[in-house]
C-alpha cells in the first residue's frame, strides 16, 4: 500500500509539474508512459526471478528505485528528472507489487482468496490517497516539497520489508517453483484465461484513461490541483467502498457477471464525463467509475487463479502485468498526441466505444461458461 501510495501520488505529480514546466500533452504522455515502459517488457521475468530467489532481494531494490526516484525531482526539477523519477518508481512499485502477491500467494487456497481481497482494498486506500495527497501538497507546499513528501510512504515500506527479512526468506524455502520452463504466450491458447486476459486490457484501459484524461481535461478547465486530487480521490474511495461489500454481492453475480456490469457501466461514464465541468458532477461520475471498476480487479485475480496451468499463477500474474503496462504505456502516449490536434473530448468518446464493444466479449465468455457447465456429465453416484 505504502509503495502504491507513491505510485499514484507520484503520477499526478509528475504529470501536473510536467504541464506547469511548460510541457505538452503530448510530452506528458510520453512522461506518464515511462511509468510503465520497462514493466511492460520485464514483469515476466521478475517474476520468474522471485520464484528462483525469493521475493526479498528484488523487493528491497525495488523500494530503493522507488524511493530514489521520487525524492529526484524535489532535489532537481526539470523534465529529465521527471522521467528518470517515472522509471525509477514504475519498475520499483512492479518487482515490489509481484514480490507481495507472490508472498500473499503461498496460503492455503481458502486463505490466499482473503489475501488477495486485503490487498485490493488496501490499493484501494492507497489509490485514494495518493491522489489527494499529492494534490493537496502541490496547492500549499508546491512542487519540490509535494515530491518530498512522497518519499515518507517508500521509506516506510522499505524499512517494513527489512524488518521482516527473516519471515519473507523463510517462505521462500517452501516455494515450488516447475521444473519445466514454458512461454508466457503459451497461456493465451486456453480460452477462459484468453478470455480473461482480453476483458483485463480493457479494464485496465479504461482505469488509465480516467486516470490520464481527468488532470488534463480538469487543467482545461483551470481547476486547481486539489480539486483534480479530489476528483481522482472519489474514485479510489469508491474501489475501496465496493470491495467491502464485494463478498456479499458475489453470492448472487457470477465475475463474469461483474465485469460485464463494469464494461458497460464505464462505457457510459465516459459518454457523460466531458459533457460537464461542474466539480461535483465530475466527483459522483467519477465515484460511479470507481464503483463499477472496482468490483472487477478480485475478479480478475479469481479467474486467473482459477484457470492457469498448476505452478504457472505467478507466471500468469506477471503476464498480466505485462498487459496492463502496455496499456500504460500506449494510451497515454496515443491520448497525448491525439489531444494536441482533436482535444479531449473526442479520447473520452473513443474509450466509452473501446469499453462498450469488450462488453461483448463479455457476454459472450458468460454465456459460454454456462454453456460448458451444462455440458459436464452428470457424475457417477455409484459408490
Amino acid at each position: 500500500m505504502l509503495i502504491h501510495i507513491t505510485l499514484t501520488g507520484g503520477r499526478i505529480a509528475v504529470m501536473l509539474a510536467g504541464l506547469n514546466l511548460g510541457m505538452s500533452t503530448f510530452d506528458v504522455g510520453l512522461l506518464i508512459a515511462l511509468f510503465a515502459l520497462i514493466p511492460m517488457f520485464a514483469a515476466i521475468s521478475m517474476g520468474r526471478l522471485i520464484d528462483r530467489i525469493g521475493a526479498f532481494g528484488p523487493m528491497r531494490l525495488a523500494g530503493v528505485l522507488t524511493v530514489t526516484g521520487i525524492a529526484l525531482p524535489f532535489v532537481w526539477l526539470h523534465w529529465v528528472s521527471l522521467g528518470i523519477a517515472a522509471v525509477f518508481i514504475g519498475l520499483g512499485h512492479a518487482a515490489f507489487q509481484l514480490g507481495t502477491q507472490q508472498q500473499l500467494g503461498q496460503a492455503e487456497p481458502e486463505q490466499r482468496l482473503r489475501n488477495y481481497s486485503w490487498l485490493a482494498m488496501t490499493l484501494a486506500i492507497s489509490g485514494f490517497s495518493g491522489p489527494l495527497l499529492s494534490g493537496l501538497a502541490i496547492d500549499n507546499l508546491g512542487y519540490r516539497w509535494a515530491f518530498a513528501l512522497l518519499t515518507l510512504p517508500s521509506i516506510l515500506a522499505l524499512c517494513g520489508l527489512i524488518k521482516k527479512r527473516a519471515v519473507i526468506t523463510a517462505s521462500h524455502q517452501i516455494k515450488e517453483t516447475p521444473a519445466v520452463r514454458h512461454k508466457a504466450i503459451d497461456l493465451l491458447k486456453i480460452r477462459d484465461l484468453r478470455y480473461t486476459f482480453a476483458a483485463n486490457g480493457l479494464l485496465a484501459g479504461a482505469w488509465d484513461t480516467h486516470m490520464f484524461l481527468v488532470p488534463l481535461y480538469g487543467v482545461s478547465r483551470d481547476f486547481s490541483a486539489t480539486t483534480i486530487g479530489l476528483i481522482l480521490a472519489a474514485f479510489a474511495l469508491a474501489t475501496f467502498l465496493i470491495r467491502t461489500v464485494l463478498p456479499l454481492i458475489q453470492r448472487w453475480a457470477s465475475p463474469w457477471q461483474l465485469i460485464h456490469f463494469a464494461m458497460v457501466t464505464t462505457g457510459l461514464n465516459f459518454v457523460l464525463y466531458p459533457l460537464f465541468d461542474e466539480f461535483w458532477i465530475l466527483m459522483s461520475l467519477s465515484f460511479v467509475l470507481g464503483l463499477s471498476l472496482g468490483c472487477t480487479q478480485p475478479s480478475i485475480l479469481a479467474l486467473l487463479q482459477q484457470h492457469a496451468p498448476p505452478g504457472r499463477k505467478a507466471e500468469a500474474f506477471g503476464l498480466r502485468m505485462s498487459l496492463i503496462n502496455g496499456s500504460q504505456v500506449s494510451l497515454p502516449i496515443t491520448f497525448g498526441a491525439l489531444g494536441a490536434f482533436i482535444g479531449i473530448t473526442p479520447l473520452f468518446w473513443a474509450a466509452a466505444l473501446a469499453v462498450s464493444g469488450g462488453a461483448w466479449l463479455t457476454r459472450r465468455a458468460d454465456r459460454e461458461k454456462a454453456r460448458d457447465k451444462h455440458a459436464k456429465p452428470p457424475q457417477d453416484t455409484i459408490k
